[in-house]
C-alpha cells in the first residue's frame, strides 16, 4: 500500500497524503501537549545535565554478584556517547565532581550509606600535546602523560539524609586505567584494567575507568517521534518494518564499580535495598583571568539516577533540572506523572487502535490514568519481591536475598545455570529489572511493555497485573549489546579501541 502511495502522480491523492500527515502531527501535539521525552536512558536526559557531560549519569546497575552471592555489585555510569576516536584529549572522570553512590536500606528514601569517589588528574609533562608519549606498559609508565587516581570513601547519613562527619576513607591514590586508545598506546589493554581492579578492606572490590558503553537502544528511531522499526507499520505515520539499529554501538562510558559484601549494606530488617548514583558540584565556581576554575562552597546534587529512563520518559521537560537536584526521599510530589504518564498517552495515539489511537495502530487501549501498577513497580517496589515500605522514592530496588546462578539467572527466583532472561521478571526471571539491573536487561522493551500494560503471562497470573496483546511483544529491535560481557568484575566490556572505531 504505501509503495503504491509513493508513485501516485494525481494531485487529489497527493492532497489526501499531506493532509494524512498533517493530521497525524496535529494528533501528536493536541494529545501530548508539546514535546515529549524519548527512551534513551539517562545520556543527556536534561537541559543543564546535557552541557556537563562529565557530571551526567548515564546508567545504575546493581545485582546479586553471580560469581560471589554473598556480595552485590554497583556500577554507575558517567559521560553519555564516549567517541573511542577522541584524543587528544580523551575522557576521563570530573577532578571537581564529587561522585556518589548511596543505599537506602530502611525504605525511608533517604540514603544511610553511601560510597564517595573522588579523582585527581596529574600531567606529567605539560610539553607536549600527547596523552601518552609512547606505550603504556603499565599504570604507573612514565609514557602515560595524564594518569588519573581516586579515592573511595564510605559514609554513613543521619536519619535526614545528611552525612555524619567525614566519613571513613576506604582507599585513596587507586589507579585508573588509561583510555583504550590503540594498539601502539595501549597495546595490552586488558591487562592495564585488569591492573585497575583493586581489594579495599571489608571484603570490598572497586574498578573505575572507561568501559564500553553497556546500554542498547535504537535511538535513531525512537527520537523519530518515538519510532519503533519493528512496529514502523503500525505508528501513526507509517514506514516499512525494519530490524532495530543499536545506536549506542561502538560507543564507551566511564564507568564506577564496586563489590561490596551484603551484610555492609541492608538492615537487620529486610534484606532489600534501594540505591541511586549521584554526582554533585561544589555551590560556586569562579572563572579567573587566566581561564582555570576555582569551586568553593557547599556540594549541589546536579545529576542522579535510580531506575532507568525515569526522568527520560516520566519527568516532564519543565521539570527535570529540578527533578536532577532533589533527593528520591521528596519523589512523592512527582507521582502524578506516574499515575497519569505520557509515555501511555503517546503510545496509544501513535500505534493504538480507535478510540483513543487510529485505524492503523494496533495495541489495545491503554489505561492513561490511575497507574497504581507503576507507583507499585517503579516508586515502592513490589510487594513480595522488593517492596521498600510505602514513602514513594526513585530507587533501583534489589532484594538480596534472591540469588543467581552462575551466569546470573534465577527462573522464578530459584538459582539456574540458565542465561538470564533479557526481559528479566516480565519473563519470571527475578534477578533482573525492575529487581535491580543487570548489565543484559532490556529496560527498553520492559518499560515499553510495562507502561503499554502488556506485563505478560508471568505478571499476570503472578500479581494480576494486565496482559494485554500484541501490547507485551513491544520492542525497539535491539536485544542486546553489541559486545559481550564478562562473568567476573568488573563484568563491563572493554572500550572499544580508539584505532579501530572512527
Amino acid at each position: 500500500m504505501h509503495s503504491s502511495l509513493a508513485t501516485v502522480r494525481k494531485p487529489i491523492l497527493v492532497a489526501i497524503a499531506l493532509g494524512a500527515i498533517a493530521l497525524a502531527f496535529l494528533l501528536i501535539l493536541t494529545r501530548l501537549h508539546g514535546p515529549s521525552s524519548a527512551f534513551a536512558s539517562s545520556h543527556a536526559e536534561a537541559p543543564l545535565i546535557s552541557q556537563d557531560p562529565r557530571a551526567d549519569n548515564t546508567d545504575l546497575y546493581a545485582f546479586v554478584s553471580p560469581d560471589n552471592t554473598n556480595t552485590v555489585t554497583m556500577i554507575a555510569n558517567y559521560i553519555p556517547l564516549e567517541a573511542p576516536a577522541s584524543g587528544p584529549n580523551f575522557y576521563s572522570f570530573d577532578d571537581t565532581v564529587l561522585y556518589e553512590i548511596k543505599i537506602d536500606n530502611d525504605g525511608d528514601g533517604h540514603p544511610d550509606l553511601g560510597y564517595q569517589f573522588r579523582f585527581s588528574t596529574a600531567t606529567r609533562n605539560p610539553n607536549t600535546f600527547l596523552y601518552n608519549t609512547g606505550p603504556i606498559g603499565s599504570l604507573s609508565d612514565s609514557s602515560w602523560n595524564r594518569p588519573q587516581t581516586y579515592s573511595v570513601t564510605l559514609v554513613h547519613f543521619n536519619k535526614d539524609g545528611q552525612p555524619e562527619g567525614k566519613g571513613k576513607v576506604l582507599g585513596q591514590s587507586i589507579a585508573t586505567p588509561p583510555d583504550n586508545v590503540g594498539p601502539r598506546s595501549t597495546p595490552n589493554y586488558d591487562n592495564l584494567a585488569a591492573a585497575a581492579v583493586t581489594n579495599l578492606p571489608g571484603g570490598i572490590k572497586v574498578f573505575a575507568g572507561q568501559r564500553d558503553d553497556p546500554f542498547f537502544v535504537d535511538l535513531g528511531s525512537i527520537f523519530d517521534l518515538a519510532g519503533l522499526r519493528p512496529f514502523n507499520p503500525f505508528h501513526l505515520i507509517p514506514l516499512p518494518a525494519d530490524p532495530g539499529r543499536d545506536a549506542i554501538k561502538n560507543y564507551n562510558t566511564h564507568s564506577i564499580e564496586i563489590q561490596v559484601p551484603s551484610s555492609q549494606l541492608v538492615s537487620f530488617s529486610s534484606p532489600t535495598i534501594g540505591i541511586y548514583a549521584s554526582a554533585s558540584r561544589q555551590k560556586v565556581r569562579i572563572l579567573d583571568q587566566n581561564g582555570k576554575t576555582k569551586s568553593n562552597g557547599p556540594w549541589v546534587q546536579v545529576s542522579r539516577l535510580g531506575n532507568p529512563l525515569i526522568n527520560e520518559v516520566v519527568i516532564p521537560l519543565g521539570q527535570k533540572d529540578y527533578w536532577n537536584r532533589e533527593d528520591p526521599a521528596n519523589d512523592k510530589q512527582f507521582e502524578s506523572f506516574y499515575t497519569k504518564p505520557e509515555v501511555s498517552k503517546l503510545e496509544n495515539v501513535l500505534y493504538g487502535l480507535p478510540p483513543e489511537g487510529h485505524a492503523g495502530g494496533a495495541l489495545m487501549p491503554i489505561d492513561e490514568a490511575n497507574r497504581s501498577d507503576l507507583v507499585s513497580i517503579l516508586l515502592t517496589g513490589v510487594h513480595g519481591l522488593n517492596e521498600t515500605g510505602s514513602t514513594e522514592s526513585d530507587l533501583l530496588r534489589l532484594n538480596t536475598a534472591i540469588a543467581p546462578g552462575i551466569n546470573g539467572a534465577c527462573p522464578g527466583g530459584t538459582a539456574s545455570p540458565a542465561a538470564p532472561d533479557r526481559l528479566a521478571v516480565l519473563a519470571a526471571d527475578l534477578c533482573g529489572y525492575p529487581n535491580g539491573r543487570r548489565l543484559g536487561d532490556d529496560v527498553i522493551d520492559i518499560d515499553l511493555r510495562v507502561f503499554a500494560q502488556g506485563y505478560g503471562s508471568f505478571l499476570n497470573a503472578a500479581f494480576g497485573l494486565p496482559n494485554k496483546t500484541p501490547n507485551n511483544l513491544l520492542g525497539d529491535g535491539v536485544d542486546s549489546n553489541d559486545v559481550s560481557f564478562s562473568g567476573t568484575f568488573p563484568y563491563v566490556a572493554s572500550p572499544h579501541q580508539g584505532y579501530e572505531v572512527p
